[in-house]
Order: C-alpha cells, then structure tokens, then sequence
C-alpha cells in the first residue's frame, strides 16, 4: 500500500505507469490525479499537498535520470 509518505516508492510506481513521460511537462494538479489513480494508493487524497507532490516529482526526476 502506497501513502504519501512514501514518495520514493510511489516516484517508482509513477516511473512504471507513465515510462514515457517527459517530466518537465507534468504540472502538479496532473501528478496528485496520477498518484490517486494508482492501484496501490490507499491514502486520503485531501492530505496531498505542494510539498509532498514536490517531493514525489523530485524522486521520480531523480530515477529516472539517475542522479
């Protein structure tokens, strides 16, 4: 189960479902739907803030850039 603490493991779970994306193009408003929309997220989506969408989008970059 997925919760909004755990923005590394939903950074991989979005990196999965959306391989192709480019990241500079994901707003934030798009990232919290994605999330949300993941199997795997059991959280209550009114928690989510800029912060926490800032943290997933940073991990995500970060993975998939490798740095």
């Amino acid at each position: 189960m997925l919760t909004w603490d755990a923005s590394y493991e939903i950074a991989l779970a979005l990196r999965e479902a959306h391989p192709d994306v480019d990241l500079e193009r994901v707003g934030i408003e798009q990232l919290e739907q994605w999330v949300i929309a993941l199997p795997d997220f059991s959280d209550d989506p009114a928690m989510a803030n800029q912060g926490l969408l800032e943290a997933i989008l940073r991990d995500w970059y970060e993975e998939s850039s490798g740095v």
